[in-house]
């Protein structure tokens, strides 16, 4: 199966349940105004306790380099989400195997920006005023594709049981991000909606083109 995501975990039973169905990688966002912000030493905890081979992602947004720096070194969390208005050569303070850059894709300029990021990949994810993701909108999934041809892609925005079939046809993309959409409120994980969401990306599995795999252990 691909690898997907499961963004936005604030406890530990949503993230046992997360690893249950079958995420391999799991966010925890240190953006103090998102709703679904941990505090560093609470997704310590929680990382401590996850199974080895589950990876660990710290979403920041526009966050000062030495801070990124501490709490990754901090948490030894094997990538970073840039999910602001981070520049290409901020993103060149990390390894780029090591950094996802988020982007709100909306016209070809978009797109073409995306490819100046050196990272492992681009997530193409939906913006609302100043809300940096989690908005339950949906992406251009069409953008997104154009990015997907030259880069390899994680498509985020909006993916819940419902839609999460239409979007791996219409992006094939090479990694999913889920959040609101399988959520019974910010930052709480409704385990009936993961179920199911697993349960599609399962039954589509024979049906997708062949994904290059993105997220990864920490090795240093």
């Amino acid at each position: 199966m691909m690898q997907v995501k499961v963004c936005g975990i604030t406890s530990q039973p949503d993230a046992e349940m997360a690893a249950q169905c079958g995420a391999s990688v799991l966010g925890f966002i240190f953006y103090q105004p998102s709703p679904r912000y941990i505090q560093p030493d609470e997704a310590g905890k929680i990382i401590e306790a996850l199974p080895e081979a589950i990876i660990s992602v710290g979403v920041f947004v526009n966050e000062k380099l030495e801070t990124v720096k501490k709490i990754s070194d901090d948490l030894a969390l094997d990538m970073i989400q840039l999910h602001g208005d981070e520049s290409p050569d901020y993103c060149r303070q990390f390894p780029a195997a090591r950094v996802i850059k988020a982007l709100h894709l909306q016209n070809r300029r978009d797109v073409e920006e995306a490819l100046s990021y050196d990272a492992a990949a681009i997530l193409a994810d939906s913006r609302r005023r100043n809300l940096y993701g989690g908005t339950g909108e949906i992406s251009d999934w069409e953008l997104a594709r154009n990015v997907r041809e030259k880069k390899p892609l994680i498509l985020s925005g909006g993916l819940r049981p419902e839609n999460i079939r239409d979007a791996l046809h219409a992006v094939a993309p090479d990694a999913l991000d889920i959040n609101s959409g399988v959520e019974s409120a910010p930052g709480k994980k409704d385990h009936e909606k993961l179920r199911r969401v697993f349960d599609v990306i399962r039954a589509c599995h024979d049906e997708l083109q062949s994904c290059r795999k993105i997220f990864s252990k920490r090795t240093i």
